[in-house]
């Protein structure tokens, strides 16, 4: 099926790596942010339906493919037929169980069919598990990871410094600081490596970076990308109290 294989075929470490991450990246937007869209397309009234997740970080809802045996190990099967029988937040999180299991699948054939040998695969592996697994995600396990390093890094540091509610390399001048005494610049410089480095995007996952826009939810305190919510740091600047998908979501039901 178009995406899902086809003619792309990583051949190396790296590759698989950035393959498996853009799957990855579309299929944990399929349970997240489009949440609403995806339980709509999983009707149980429809045949066998899998969740597809792409190199492209784009996502699909569909039939498995005809061909026996596939170009590339299936998704599970079915997953529509139980989305009315159970806790909507249980089967999100049942679905999320097996797209973890499908990704390693896909990651390992290709390992298999382009001959990785055991040194490459263990490389391979210890690459995708630095990573939170779809499940942490959608379950709010990074989440609960980020505010425990947060509460960590609070007791240690000064308690009446103020935290920034938006991070990004040129931060509008709104929250722009004076500018440190130079022979000071470095050692800030470290402090603030050290304090975020370990910050996880509540969404992707992934480790924050001095070079790119983020944005904290003022309900539950976690950090995201703007990128993964879609704020811009224009947008950032006319929003009083920001919601994350997850709590605009709990709001509303």
């Amino acid at each position: 099926m178009d995406g899902n294989g086809g003619q792309y075929n990583p051949r190396t470490v790296e590759e698989v790596f950035r393959d498996f991450k853009g799957r990855r990246a579309g299929m944990i937007k399929a349970l997240t942010s489009d949440v609403e869209e995806f339980f709509t397309q999983c009707d149980p009234e429809k045949e066998n339906l899998c969740l597809y997740g792409f190199p492209s970080e784009q996502w699909e809802v569909n039939l498995p493919a005809e061909e026996v045996p596939p170009e590339l190990p299936e998704p599970a099967l079915g997953i529509n037929f139980a989305r009315d029988g159970m806790q909507e937040k249980d089967w999100i999180a049942l679905v999320a169980v097996h797209s973890d299991a499908w990704l390693l699948a896909v990651a390992f054939y290709f390992g298999a069919r382009f001959g990785f040998d055991k040194n490459e695969r263990k490389r391979l592996f210890s690459m995708m598990n630095d990573l939170p697994t779809i499940f942490e995600v959608v379950t709010g396990a990074v989440k609960k990871q980020v505010k425990e390093k947060s509460s960590i890094s609070n007791h240690s540091s000064n308690k009446s410094k103020p935290v920034p509610k938006m991070r990004m390399a040129d931060p509008p001048a709104k929250y722009s600081k004076p500018a440190p005494p130079k022979e000071d610049i470095e050692e800030e410089d470290d402090d603030e490596e050290d304090e975020h480095g370990d910050t996880l995007c509540g969404a992707c996952g992934e480790n924050y970076a001095s070079d790119e826009f983020w944005i904290c939810c003022d309900i539950c305190e976690v950090w995201f990308h703007g990128k993964c919510v879609k704020i811009t740091p224009a947008r950032a600047e006319h929003i009083k109290q920001y919601k994350c998908p997850a709590c605009t979501n709990k709001r509303s039901r």
